[in-house]
């Protein structure tokens, strides 16, 4: 199975401006997703799933619609059978300095100042690079795959 990252239009069957409604149907294909209604801790509604190890969190947050949608890769020792997809690249599967490397090559602006959690702006997507689990590393102590990545549109940073 393959989810195709699309940015700035959400991920696979999520897209950004959708409803809960909407968003709660869609994930539904891939388990039973959890809803998590804003609170006094959290000003948005989540959407939450799993499909064969990997996590999805859509956050509704301007009109209670979906304004990002992050992915998380697999935990240490699994292999799911499911491929996140950018430009042809599985990000949890490819190095991430070849995913920042191929984004450039594209001509997108790579922000990498803060080589744990760079991002590419414009498009909005942003990685994470941090874990605590034992997962092979480069000579700097970061995870040499990324960890997660959120999609989101071009105004999400300005919020």
């Amino acid at each position: 199975m393959q989810f195709v990252l699309d940015p700035p239009r959400g991920v696979a069957l999520v897209l950004l401006g959708m409803t809960l409604d909407e968003t709660v149907a869609a994930v539904s294909a891939w388990g039973a997703p959890r809803v998590y209604p804003a609170d006094e801790v959290r000003d948005f509604d989540l959407v939450s799933t799993e499909y064969d190890g990997i996590g999805f969190q859509a956050a509704l947050e301007r009109d209670h619609r979906v304004t990002a949608v992050t992915v998380w890769g697999p935990d240490e020792g699994e292999d799911p059978d499911v491929q996140i997809m950018l430009d042809g690249l599985d990000v949890f599967r490819t190095p991430a300095d070849e995913i920042l490397a191929n984004a450039a090559r594209k001509g997108r602006q790579v922000n990498d100042n803060d080589p744990r959690a760079p991002c590419i702006p414009g498009v909005t997507l942003a990685f994470t690079r941090d874990t605590s689990q034992e997962v092979p590393r480069d000579e700097e102590g970061l995870p040499v795959y990324f960890t997660s990545v959120l999609v989101a549109d071009e105004k999400y940073r300005e919020k």
